[in-house]
């Protein structure tokens, strides 16, 4: 690392074997755990009956997680919801029981054994057939959000750098997946909506470096692609660090004190804000140069003059 004309200057790209083997095991390891254990996927795709209860005093998540376990409410999912006196429950589907019925069996459960009375607020229920579609229409919109971006970055700037985004947002996605998958962190559609959220900061964090290095590789007389990518990585590291922390500050106060019923969608991206940041530098640059990207390509066309008047 050197500093010169007040620009700090790493060398970024002496790193990409190693880049690339890191990114490698991420992969392996996602693709590995998704194959075999899959996702945790939450009520919203598996279908169920959420309940809200309202009580009167703080409750006591843990009390009440034990009691419904002792009560062969089995998986449920307990969690605050807007305050720590309302609380969710999230049960699996239970074909014996309507959703009048498993409510009422449920509130009466929390009345006898629970150290407080609950209020019923709320009883919905998700079938199966309606947490298939989700699942579909939730995979169709993160392959259109894909086939867009190559279209639009293949118009703005050149294939090569197209090709070097999209690998980039799989690269990201896949292992944001990956974590949901080896830790059993449940997936729902706010999960969902965070990993849209996560290509779109990932793919502007790269936007923004490919626009610096088209601006480089028409200023800049001498060097190579690789030495003019390397300059651009440097010349947008302040705004790439800025905007991470920036970002990172409000993630982590979400994670932490926003309330578990967006608690997961906070980890996913925080998740994504972290592995966006590193495939801008290591994935997007690295697979746009392998593919042969020069200078020639980005140069603009300039028209002679008196070949434009030639033309009738």
């Amino acid at each position: 690392m050197m500093k010169e004309n007040n620009t700090v200057k790493f060398d970024f790209l002496s790193k990409r074997p190693i880049a690339f083997i890191f990114s490698c095991i991420l992969i392996i390891v996602s693709v590995g755990s998704l194959a075999t254990q899959g996702l945790k996927k939450g009520i919203d795709f598996t279908g169920g009956t959420l309940v809200e209860v309202s009580f009167s005093e703080p409750s006591d998540l843990a009390e009440l997680r034990d009691i419904l376990n002792k009560e062969n409410f089995e998986g449920a999912i307990v969690q605050h919801f807007g305050s720590s006196k309302e609380v969710l429950i999230r049960l699996l589907p239970d074909a014996s029981l309507n959703t009048a019925t498993l409510s009422n069996k449920l509130l009466d459960v929390i009345n006898t054994k629970y150290s407080q009375e609950g209020e019923l607020r709320r009883a919905e229920f998700v079938g199966p057939q309606v947490g298939e579609e989700l699942t579909e229409d939730g995979g169709l919109a993160l392959l259109y959000a894909l086939i867009c971006i190559l279209i639009y970055v293949t118009f703005r700037f050149e294939y090569r750098f197209a090709l070097g985004s999209v690998a980039a947002l799989l690269h990201d996605v896949v292992i944001t997946l990956g974590v949901f998958s080896v830790f059993q962190f449940e997936f729902d559609l706010t999960v969902l909506a965070a990993l849209l959220a996560v290509i779109g900061y990932s793919l502007n964090d790269t936007i923004v470096v490919f626009d610096r290095v088209r601006e480089n590789f028409r200023k800049l007389r001498k060097g190579t692609p690789v030495e003019i990518v390397n300059i651009s990585l440097n010349q947008t590291l302040g705004r790439t660090v800025m905007t991470s922390l920036t970002t990172l500050l409000v993630l982590f106060a979400l994670f932490f004190f926003g309330g578990e019923i967006i608690h997961d969608f906070a980890l996913a991206l925080i998740i994504g804000v972290f592995i966006g940041t590193y495939s801008s530098i290591y994935v997007a640059s690295p697979i746009t140069l392998a593919l042969g990207i020069s200078k020639a390509d980005l140069m603009v066309v300039k028209v002679d003059q008196d070949e434009l008047d030639k033309i009738p």
